[in-house]
């Protein structure tokens, strides 16, 4: 708190008085019950897709209990850094993990959306994720690692 206190004194006040008017009439508690039902779909769609999509590339993936995001781990041997060029030449982007990690990061972590996109776009593009997956000349001994031949 100091922090931020030391940085900016407080937040803007026009930004207070909308947040407080959408309070005082009650939008919040109307809207969040839609975007948690919206939010559920999207993620259930993401999880079929991951089903389909990658079976058998040794992918592996939560199952969050809410919030906007997925997370996966491709199989050892691969990085979510250089195969993320890949996957944008199949206009599908994700956010590389390691970043997100305190220490100890791990290369092989992927974050992937599912809030910001429809079930066909969220089809589509883990489709175009598993190409690019299936395109990595590290995928075969990748695979042939988690499997233990």
């Amino acid at each position: 708190l100091q922090a931020k206190q030391a940085a900016d004194l407080h937040s803007p006040g026009f930004n207070q008085r909308m947040v407080a008017e959408v309070m005082k009439h009650g939008f919040l508690d109307r809207h969040v019950p839609t975007i948690r039902a919206l939010y559920k779909s999207q993620r259930d769609a993401m999880l079929a897709a991951l089903t389909k999509e990658m079976a058998g590339l040794g992918v592996q993936w939560n199952t969050p209990d809410g919030g906007m995001f997925l997370w996966a781990r491709l199989p050892q041997g691969m990085d979510a850094v250089a195969l993320l060029p890949k996957a944008v030449e199949k206009n599908v982007a994700f956010v590389p993990g390691a970043a997100f990690y305190a220490d100890n990061p791990d290369p092989r972590a992927l974050r992937l959306s599912f809030v910001t996109a429809s079930v066909d776009q969220i089809n589509t593009g883990i489709a175009a994720l598993a190409a690019a997956i299936r395109e990595t000349p590290a995928l075969d001994s990748a695979i042939r690692e988690t499997r233990g031949a």
